[in-house]
């Protein structure tokens, strides 16, 4: 390491890794439009988390869960691009087909345990909700409509960006965590049109609900007892995934017990999918970009920081600079054109930017830690960093937004 401080040292870091933080820039931008996309929905969906009590406490886990399966596929797929296991071709290869079969199974299966979780916590806090039944079938269906859109997706924007020369570490887990973010709402909305419509013959939506356990029991069973490859991510990432997906419900109770201030203040409701999702994004890029570190050896696997380390670091804390202020004058703008503005620029920017100051050099520890580790207890960090560390985030994100907007409610307004 050089004598210079690593603030003398910044300009030379900056201007050296100018394409990465250039790439990760365009991805959070671009990330930021979905996000925004998914808080003007969810800001919108008021009339749903009413008739449907319970909503709230399955919509962040189910957008959370979006990002850490598909995150994680994107994340393997650039790897095994990176080690040149993989050809940057759109064609079928065993790597594809088990990522692909993979991603499904971790769906349906995570899908139902977010469903169960929901309803198990609603009755321990005591909270208003909706059937069991309606909770997995809403959680199924919608966990079925993404991965069918998600899959081509992933992969495109994966081959893609390694064949145009950028790296896939720096926009492909972003990117592909909005297109969760934006898809999982919509996807809620039509299961809930499914169910409704399901509703009108109870025979029929009983032999539908078990016919549909049965499957993704079945998927699971499959899968734990086929290919090497895939039985190893299956085996590492479904604790990893029912553990997130805890996180995820946490997150979901924080802005349930909390739904009373949100649908008074429709500002916060927009910004919350765009703080939590670009600091996911800005989780997930530095996880990536560790996970192929490892890999590839430019990383030591001990906990200390070498250079690489730190340079990772520290461009993630000059993205996260430039992010939350933006997002916070985003969630303002949209706010005021569409009437539901119920919070200054000013306390908006202080609350997103006072959030993300406490919450990124958290994960920044959580995300080096976890790569470390998994990886000397022979894990596949691809499979374990994204999901553990972004659900920590959606959690840790939601806690610091709605504790600030509280603060500035309080003393402030």
């Amino acid at each position: 390491m050089s004598k210079l401080s690593e603030v003398q040292r910044l300009p030379n870091i900056i201007k050296s890794h100018k394409s990465t933080i250039n790439q990760s820039l365009i991805a959070l931008l671009i990330c930021a439009i979905g996000d925004l996309c998914a808080g003007i929905i969810l800001g919108n969906m008021t009339f749903f988390i009413k008739t449907f009590p319970g909503l709230l406490v399955l919509i962040p886990g189910a957008i959370g869960m979006r990002g850490n399966i598909f995150g994680s596929f994107a994340s393997r797929i650039s790897t095994n691009l990176h080690i040149g296991t993989l050809e940057p071709e759109f064609k079928p290869s065993s790597i594809l087909n088990i990522n692909f079969a993979s991603s499904i199974i971790l769906t349906m299966i995570l899908s139902l345990f977010l469903a169960i979780f929901a309803k198990i916590i609603c009755i321990i806090i005591g909270l208003n909700s909706i059937s069991l039944m309606d909770f997995i079938l809403i959680s199924l269906f919608a966990g079925f409509i993404s991965c069918l859109i998600m899959l081509p997706i992933t992969l495109f924007i994966s081959i893609k960006s390694y064949k145009g020369g950028w790296d896939p570490d720096n926009i492909t887990t972003p990117i592909v965590a909005a297109f969760g973010d934006l898809l999982t709402l919509p996807c809620i909305i039509l299961s809930i049109l499914i169910l409704e419509f399901l509703n009108l013959n109870l025979f029929v939506k009983t032999i539908i609900f078990i016919i549909l356990i049965i499957m993704v029991i079945i998927l699971f069973i499959h899968g734990l007892y086929s290919d090497d490859y895939l039985k190893t991510i299956l085996k590492q990432s479904t604790p990893t995934l029912v553990f997130c997906s805890f996180l995820g419900i946490f997150a979901g109770t924080v802005l349930d017990t909390c739904a009373s201030t949100l649908l008074n203040n429709p500002t916060i409701l927009t910004l919350v999918p765009l703080f939590s999702g670009e600091s996911g994004n800005l989780v997930s890029i530095l996880g990536a970009r560790l996970s192929s570190g490892i890999h590839s050896g430019l990383i030591e696997t001990e906990f200390k920081l070498n250079e690489s380390v730190t340079i990772n670091f520290i461009i993630i804390a000059l993205l996260s600079v430039i992010v939350y202020p933006a997002i916070a004058i985003i969630a303002d703008v949209f706010s005021m054109l569409l009437d539901i503005q119920t919070f200054s620029i000013f306390h908006l920017i202080l609350i997103s930017i006072l959030s993300g100051m406490i919450l990124i050099p958290i994960m920044m520890v959580v995300v080096f830690f976890i790569g470390i580790y998994s990886f000397n207890k022979g894990l596949d960090p691809d499979n374990v960093v994204i999901p553990i560390s972004t659900s920590i985030t959606d959690a840790l994100s939601n806690s610091l937004l709605i504790f600030f907007s509280f603060i500035v409610i309080t003393f402030m307004l």
